[in-house]
C-alpha cells in the first residue's frame, strides 16, 4: 500500500512538512509506503473549468503541463492521500485550490473509496475552514475520511513549534494510526 502526502506549504520544511511527517511516520512503522510531494512554491494554474479533460479518455489536465498531470498520477496510483496546508487567510494556499479542482474535475469517479485526510498548520484562527475545504473534496469524490482524536491541527508559527505542541503530535500520530488501520481493511 501507498499514501501520497501533497504540501502545500511554500515552506518546504516548515511546520505543514513536520506535521505530515508525524502521520507518515506512524504510517511507515505499519508498514505501508509513504511519499511527499513539495506543492507550496510551484506555479500552477487552477481549474479554467474548459471542460476539454472530460473529452479524452484517460484522467489529465489539458491545460499547459506545469505538473499537475503528473499529481493526477500519483493520486490515482496511491491507496491514501493526504494533503496539507498552512491557513492563508482562513483557508487553503492557492496551489493546494489548484490541486483540489484540476484533480477533481480529471478523475471523475476514480477516487471512489480512496482514503484520504487532511493536515492543518494554523498560527492562531482559520484551521476549520482550512479542514473543512480538503474534506469537502475527499466526500465529493466518495472518498473514506479517517478521523483522530481531535482535528487534524497544529497551533505553530515559526518552524518547529509543531514539535512543541504535544496535542498535536499526539492528533497527528493517531491520525497515522487510524490511517494506517482504515487502509488495511479498505485493501483486504
Amino acid at each position: 500500500m501507498k499514501v501520497v502526502a501533497f504540501n502545500g506549504s511554500p515552506r518546504e520544511k516548515g511546520n505543514t512538512y513536520q506535521s505530515l511527517r508525524i502521520v507518515l511516520t506512524a504510517l511507515e512503522q505499519e508498514g505501508i509506503e509513504t511519499e511527499i510531494v513539495q506543492l507550496g512554491g510551484l506555479t500552477l494554474s487552477g481549474c479554467r473549468a474548459c471542460g476539454a479533460c472530460r473529452s479524452v479518455k484517460e484522467p489529465r489536465c489539458l491545460q499547459p503541463d506545469d505538473g499537475m498531470n503528473s499529481f493526477i498520477q500519483k493520486i490515482l496510483e496511491a491507496d491514501g492521500v493526504i494533503i496539507g496546508s498552512p491557513v492563508y487567510f482562513g483557508n487553503v494556499t492557492p496551489e493546494v485550490k489548484a490541486l483540489i479542482d484540476r484533480v477533481g474535475y480529471t478523475t471523475g469517479s476514480r477516487l471512489k473509496n480512496k482514503v484520504g485526510c487532511a493536515v492543518v498548520a494554523v498560527r492562531r484562527a482559520g484551521s476549520n475552514f482550512t479542514y473543512a475545504a480538503i474534506n469537502f473534496f475527499f466526500g465529493i469524490k466518495q472518498m473514506i475520511i479517517p478521523t483522530s482524536s481531535y482535528w487534524n491541527m497544529t497551533l505553530a508559527r515559526a518552524e518547529g513549534e509543531v514539535q512543541q505542541d504535544e496535542e498535536g503530535i499526539k492528533t497527528f500520530t493517531t491520525l497515522g494510526e487510524n490511517m494506517a488501520w482504515l487502509l488495511q481493511k479498505v485493501n483486504q
